[in-house]
């Protein structure tokens, strides 16, 4: 029993199961010598993103040069010895590999000793941004028809007196090109190299809403090899449709109309809208709706005709109505959201055409509501009921949608703590005083991160519970508080004012405080006790927030807290340009520094790839390494170290006896 002693009882069956996988001491220790190689690798490039809201288009082009990585890399090889317009074309092959040689192919009179030179470029830039990763995690990146034949390629290295090397590796160039598999292995090498430039994607929020292909960036997403996701309060919006939350399915069409963003749901969804539109043609024809016209794009202003504008604003004031009442109701279902003084269509004086609101009476710019009962304005009419509740159906019955939320809920959460970073799309709830706000919401007194866990928690019941039970009932009411509930931590203001701004002239009413997070986030000191509770303390541990567009153009930085936040609202969304100035902030971590990359506005997939156009982008260093990051440094290395330290432990309990090798006879 001494040989036991070294180790408690729980620790020796924990160290017998192990031994299964690792029978004999060399079984043990070739898994140590393998960990701690891995660990000694560099870290590798991490690449954040937000607030794309459905711009699909410079949303692919981010993606594709991972913010300006492969650029950055082309012109590390390259940028001594080939000519600046032949990197940009070759960057723009990387981009779009297929669209990109269709139009070589045209121009080009020998496509044979192109093929050539491309192939030899693309191999070598395989090889440098392969460098940071084992051979066998490239190996299992790469296709697989291509596997061997890539694997050969990037790990012959010649001389040039190595006569039989370089023979070897222009037969297998030569090969491929005389089998016309060309092409098809040029896009692949492509792929591989764009999917090795970043191992891991962070889209921090607000996918959907304002541009027309969410449901595009969703599908990119699926496809990517490692993503994860902190939802953002449009995000948040959808989930709630898709579980059959009436009020967010409102919600969501009332954003869709107010833009002219139909296209994602009719087509990216397939929801038809025509039940709302003969609604809306019905009850709404008569009715004054100069209030709710629908806001165009300059460049779909002549596309749109003046009977298309008419019902959309009739289908968006119908739409509108009954969200004021499903939210009405919403309101009075949970007192504990303490949003009492939202409910507005109880304060409104149908005979005067007025409404109070903190006390003050405003005039109404609209009054005519033809399918409100004055004596009970929250009620549905039967018409409107039947409405919602089709609609509402076919929400929860698009299988593309559903199948996308799915993907949300497994890939997403409220924050992730990540190599060192806390990341969500919007705030830690305060006070004034840097206090933390505490929430009673189906909960008790509860406030950081042990609110952001409750409510993580409960936005899946929504989802998951049975239909019909309380359960999910209140996890969909959830859902729309923190769409719009005060200080919900991914609204982070004490309004949403959309009444207001559709039936009051005051602009005063049309504020929407933003939480006292926002300004505070400018003290290190605060910045720095928000990460101690997420239990972050080092000296290169960041937020990286979105969700607030930085106005850049006025002067504003995107670097907060002394350096201990980070804003990367994307500023996708072309309605926010005018205001920032650039097409927002995103952030590229590597294992030397993390840098902000400033992109300009995308003009678009086609001329991009015509011209040869990359995004122009301002690059900030906002943080240098002391030295070179290892994965040791990561998550994922501290987990390495922990199976090391398991093994370390085993080959103890071989060495006292206290385990017996298991040899194979």
């Amino acid at each position: 029993m001494k040989r036991d002693a070294e180790f408690t009882r729980e620790k020796l069956e924990y160290l017998k199961l192990l031994a299964r996988q690792y029978p004999t001491v060399q079984d043990a220790s070739t898994e140590i010598i393998n960990l701690r190689a891995i660990q000694n690798l560099p870290k590798a490039t991490e690449h954040f993103i937000s607030d794309v809201h459905g711009e699909y288009e410079a949303f692919q082009h981010i993606l594709s040069s991972a913010s300006g990585v492969v650029r950055e890399k082309i012109d590390e090889l390259l940028g001594s010895t080939v000519p600046r317009a032949d990197r940009d074309q070759l960057a723009t092959l990387i981009y779009y590999p297929e669209e990109k040689l269709e139009e070589i192919e045209r121009e080009c009179d020998d496509m044979r000793e192109w093929y050539r030179i491309t192939f030899h470029r693309l191999i070598d830039l395989c090889c440098l941004v392969s460098a940071k990763y084992t051979r066998s995690k490239v190996r299992k990146a790469m296709p697989p028809e291509y596997a061997y034949i890539i694997d050969e390629l990037i790990h012959t290295h010649y001389e040039k007196n190595e006569a039989d090397k370089r023979d070897y590796y222009e037969n297998i160039i030569n090969t491929i090109i005389d089998l016309d598999r060309a092409s098809n292995f040029l896009i692949q090498l492509c792929e591989l190299i764009k999917r090795l430039a970043v191992d891991h994607l962070h889209l921090v929020g607000d996918i959907f809403d304002r541009g027309p292909g969410a449901d595009v960036i969703m599908d990119c997403l699926m496809e990517h090899h490692s993503v994860d996701i902190q939802w953002g309060n449009h995000d948040i919006l959808w989930m709630g449709a898709a579980s059959g939350s009436r009020t967010l399915v409102a919600t969501v069409l009332v954003n869709s109309l107010r833009y002219n963003n139909l296209e994602v749901i009719e087509t990216g969804y397939g929801i038809s809208l025509r039940p709302l539109s003969v609604f809306a043609d019905e009850f709404y024809r008569k009715c004054d709706v100069s209030r709710f016209q629908i806001k165009l794009a300059k460049e779909d202003e002549d596309s749109v005709t003046d009977r298309d504008k008419l019902l959309c604003a009739r289908m968006h004031k119908a739409i509108t109505m009954i969200l004021f009442k499903l939210e009405g109701q919403k309101i009075r279902r949970n007192p504990c959201f303490g949003m009492d003084d939202r409910l507005l269509l109880d304060q409104v004086d149908f005979q005067n055409k007025t409404v109070s609101i903190g006390g003050e009476v405003y005039p109404l710019l609209d009054a005519d509501f033809p399918t409100v009962d004055p004596k009970d304005p929250c009620a549905l009419t039967p018409e409107e009921d039947a409405l919602i509740n089709t609609l509402t159906r076919s929400f929860r019955h698009s299988e593309k949608l559903q199948r996308h939320v799915r993907f949300l809920y497994s890939k997403g959460s409220l924050y992730r703590v990540y190599n060192g970073n806390l990341l969500f799309h919007g705030c830690i709830p305060m006070h004034e005083d840097g206090t933390l706000m505490s929430f009673s919401i189906g909960c008790k007194n509860l406030s950081g991160r042990a609110f952001l866990d409750y409510a993580d928690a409960t936005a899946r019941r929504a989802y998951y519970n049975k239909p019909g039970s309380p359960e999910r009932q209140f996890g969909m009411d959830f859902l729309w508080w923190l769409w719009c509930g005060r200080n919900s931590p991914i609204f982070g203001r004490d309004r949403m004012t959309t009444f207001e701004r559709r039936f009051i002239a005051d602009e005063s009413t049309h504020v929407e405080t933003k939480n006292a997070y926002y300004r505070l986030y400018n003290d290190p000191a605060v910045c720095e006790g928000v990460l101690n509770a997420f239990d972050l303390d080092g000296p290169h541990c960041h937020i990286i927030n979105g969700h607030v567009p930085v106005k850049s153009k006025k002067g504003e930085s995107p670097v907060k807290g002394g350096g201990r936040l980070v804003v990367i609202d994307g500023g996708f969304c072309k309605a926010y340009q005018k205001t920032t100035g650039i097409a927002g902030y995103t952030l590229i971590y590597n294992s030397g520094c993390s840098r902000l990359v400033a992109p300009q506005p995308f003009v678009g997939r086609a001329e991009a790839i015509r011209k040869n156009w990359d995004i122009a982008s301002t690059s900030q260093i906002f943080e240098r390494l002391d030295s070179r990051a290892t994965i040791e440094d990561t998550d994922n290395g501290r987990r390495m170290q922990a199976q090391v330290d398991d093994l370390l432990d085993l080959l103890r309990a071989y060495r006292s006896g206290a385990i017996v090798e298991s040899h194979k006879t």
